[in-house]
């Protein structure tokens, strides 16, 4: 995902100590050996169709109108980045108690929703980066977590956070510090893929989290922005599933059941950032009827504030690009229950 007007989307360790924790985290998580842990998926319900929606620009529908106009009950709000140190706020300026954003919770939960918070996204200064250890990042996740009560968290990495190596290992301990102090919280990871499933860094995160005894919900991906695929987006979307599948199976010892119920997608509706695709109402169908069929973890996709037709010289940021009616994508998104 990205914030507006950029493309939306918004520890050094000596090799034997490395190797040490490796072997410990083996022996105590036998999933990273190739043995499936408790797998009993946590992420279902109302929870698994959570739209994306981000509140701090342009002119974002109010969350409760579309929950009346749609029938979804969860959002996910985007997006937490550093203010500049290890510190967590909307967007790197807004301040998690108090403002608007903090409204916005309160009018969704009075209404019978709630919301997953969305750390990351493309643009930005990034916690994961910004946040020394994986200890202080746990603890800067934890400030939204313990602000809104939250039973959801997802991770947006992508750009320098998802590149670095020593980032990326940091975010997975971070978040399984987060798992081990808030018991019962369900985790996304979400990261973009190619048509095929994730790229190599991507499986390098898979990877990572299962060694590191990780029981993320769901990793999920972002099957948009190709640059180039084959046949529709909703045919590129299932195949990048079932690449994410395959990698979360083979990291983790899954059976193919169990994998398919730790994965998830987030799409983008309309055109995307990429000249000469779109994703259309047919693809979200087509990715429903996959999510159906297999049960996976989560649905959502980039953004409720697009989720309308243009005006004359609308702003791509803030509508699909397509000719639809109000709120046609996520009216499918609402019909998923995992």
């Amino acid at each position: 995902m990205r914030p507006p007007t950029t493309r939306l989307r918004n520890s050094a360790i000596g090799a034997a100590v490395t190797g040490l924790l490796g072997s410990l985290a083996l022996a105590a998580f036998p999933a990273a050996a190739g043995a499936a842990p408790d797998t009993a998926p946590k992420a279902s319900g109302a929870m698994a169709a959570a739209p994306y929606e981000y509140l701090g620009w342009g002119s974002p529908q109010k969350p409760t109108d579309v929950m009346a106009a749609t029938g979804v009950k969860w959002f996910t709000l985007a997006f937490i980045l550093s203010d500049g140190g290890c510190n967590p706020k909307w967007d790197g300026s807004r301040a998690l108690k108090g403002g608007s954003d903090e409204s916005a919770i309160k009018s969704i939960r009075a209404a019978g929703g709630d919301i997953v918070v969305s750390v990351g996204g493309w643009s930005g200064a990034k916690l994961g980066e910004k946040c020394s250890s994986a200890t202080a990042l746990a603890g800067a996740y934890q400030k939204v977590i313990d602000a809104y009560k939250l039973k959801a968290f997802d991770i947006d990495i992508e750009a320098s956070e998802f590149g670095n190596a020593t980032v990326r290992q940091r975010v997975v301990d971070a978040l399984k510090i987060v798992e081990q102090k808030n018991p019962g919280i369900v985790t996304y990871l979400t990261m973009g893929t190619t048509p095929s499933g994730p790229d190599a860094t991507g499986k390098d995160l898979i990877k990572r989290g299962a060694r590191s005894g990780l029981a993320a919900d769901a990793w999920v991906i972002m099957p948009f922005d190709f640059g180039g695929h084959s046949g529709s987006m909703g045919q590129a979307s299932v195949s990048a599933l079932e690449g994410l599948k395959s990698a979360v199976k083979s990291a983790y010892g899954y059976s193919d059941s169990v994998a398919y119920q730790h994965i998830g997608v987030s799409s983008m509706n309309g055109k995307t950032d990429v000249a000469g695709e779109t994703v259309t109402l047919n693809d979200f169908r087509t990715i429903l009827a996959y999510a159906q069929q297999h049960h996976i973890a989560r649905y959502a996709f980039w953004s409720v504030n697009r989720d309308r037709s243009c005006g004359s010289g609308g702003d791509a940021d803030a509508c699909s690009g397509v000719s639809q009616s109000p709120y046609a994508y996520t009216k499918i998104v609402a019909q998923y229950g995992g």
